[in-house]
């Protein structure tokens, strides 16, 4: 009886203990993910105003690391290839760039964040006639290490129905049948 009663103060204090441990522990990190909503909101938004200046304004937004995926042309994953793939709409008459978030979702964890919503895009054709389209897009932030938000991959497409294919030549009749002769040669 003696011994148990000595190790009752150490039972005490590691029962205390093992306590205040996981009471520390079920604290966790803030939930930072409304604030960090807002801030990728507010870089959207001064993105779309540099998106009116120039590409190299425009590619600043994205991080080193980051993958482009526009329409109708392959990957991009370094800011140079961005800023070659992007110039000629950048640099093309009449151009304007507007886009805005429907939705941003930020990770509980504060690091990553995404955004999707509309895009709205002005050029000349040329011919000088204005050609607008209208499509969506989804961009995946990370947080970096300065608190900023950076465009990790960033893609987007048109609203718009594809225009149709290229009428066929008609194929004459006599070249039709010279083509069908080879074939039975073979």
């Amino acid at each position: 009886m003696k011994g148990l009663l000595r190790s009752q103060p150490a039972v005490a204090f590691m029962i205390t203990a093992m306590m205040i441990l996981s009471w520390g522990c079920s604290i966790g990190t803030p939930d930072t993910r409304a604030a960090d909503g807002r801030a990728i909101r507010d870089t959207e938004a001064q993105w779309s105003k540099a998106a009116a200046k120039d590409v190299d304004a425009f590619v600043s937004f994205y991080a080193d690391d980051a993958a482009v995926l526009p329409p109708n042309a392959p990957i991009s994953t370094s800011k140079g290839t961005t800023r070659a793939t992007l110039r000629p709409m950048f640099e093309a008459p009449g151009f304007s760039l507007t886009f805005q978030a429907s939705k941003v979702e930020v990770a509980r964890s504060g690091d990553i964040g995404y955004s999707y919503g509309t895009y709205s895009m002005t050029m000349n054709d040329p011919k000088g006639a204005p050609i607008n389209d209208k499509g969506k897009f989804v961009t995946v932030y990370r947080k970096q290490a300065d608190g900023k938000w950076k465009a990790i991959v960033d893609t987007f497409n048109s609203d718009l129905p594809l225009p149709p294919p290229p009428a066929l030549a008609p194929v004459h009749h006599a070249k039709a049948k010279a083509v069908k002769k080879a074939h039975k040669k073979r």
